[in-house]
C-alpha cells in the first residue's frame, strides 16, 4: 500500500511517520502531484497558522489538486480545518471540501484548547473498535462547529465537531499520532478503509 503524507511545509510530519511505522507501514513525504495521485491513502497534516499554510498549498498548486482526489484522504488538525470552507484564523478561504466555517474559541476559555479530551457520538468506520467518550490529544484555538458532516464531537466551551467526513475525505481535529493506542487504532482503521 502506498501511503503519502502531503508535505507542504505545515505539518508535524515526523510523529505521523513514526506512528505509521509502529503500525508496520511506511509513509512517503511528498508534494509531487503525480506521487499524490498514485497514493492508495493520503494523510494531510497541519500545524501552524491557517493563512500561511493555505498560501503554501497555493504556491504548489495543491489547493486545486486536493479537493479532486478520489482515494481516502485524512486531514489532521490544521489539515482538517483547511479542508473546510473558511477559517477565522487569518480570514482564510479554505478548500471547501467540508461545508462548514472554522471559528475561534472565545476568550471565556483558555486558548489554545490543549491536552486530552473526549470524543463522542462516533459515526464512521474510522472509529471501529473505539468506544464512545475515548480520550484523544488536542492542541487548537479554532474549531469546526457542529454540522451535517460531523462524525464525532468534543466539548470545550461548547460542543463542536472533532471529526468530519464527506465521501472519501475524513478530518480529525485531534492528533491520532499522539493519542496512544486508540489514536493508532484510528490511523489503522483509516489505512484499512476500502478505497
Amino acid at each position: 500500500m502506498k501511503i503519502v503524507i502531503i508535505n507542504y511545509g505545515a505539518g508535524n510530519i515526523q510523529s505521523i511517520q513514526f506512528a505509521l511505522e509502529r503500525l508496520g507501514y511506511h509513509g512517503i513525504l511528498s508534494n509531487d502531484p503525480q506521487e499524490i495521485l498514485a497514493a492508495d491513502k493520503l494523510i494531510f497534516p497541519g500545524v501552524g497558522e491557517a493563512s500561511s499554510a493555505m498560501r503554501k498549498l497555493k504556491e504548489s498548486g495543491l489547493d486545486l489538486l486536493i479537493p479532486n482526489l478520489k482515494q481516502p484522504v485524512l486531514g489532521i488538525c490544521l489539515g482538517m480545518q483547511l479542508m473546510c470552507n473558511s477559517s477565522e484564523e487569518g480570514n482564510t478561504k479554505g478548500l471547501g471540501i467540508f461545508n462548514v466555517d472554522v471559528l475561534r474559541f472565545s476568550n471565556a476559555v483558555k486558548v489554545p484548547h490543549m491536552g486530552w479530551n473526549q470524543i463522542s457520538d462516533l459515526k464512521s468506520a474510522l472509529f471501529e473498535g473505539i468506544s464512545d467518550k475515548e480520550y484523544m490529544y488536542l492542541v487548537h484555538s479554532f474549531y469546526a462547529p457542529k454540522c451535517a458532516e460531523a462524525i464525532a464531537y468534543t466539548n470545550y466551551e461548547l460542543e463542536y465537531a472533532s471529526a468530519l467526513q464527506r465521501d472519501n475525505f475524513y478530518g480529525v481535529q485531534f492528533h491520532p499520532e499522539k493519542s496512544g493506542k486508540f489514536g493508532e487504532q484510528i490511523l489503522a482503521n483509516f489505512l484499512n478503509l476500502n478505497s
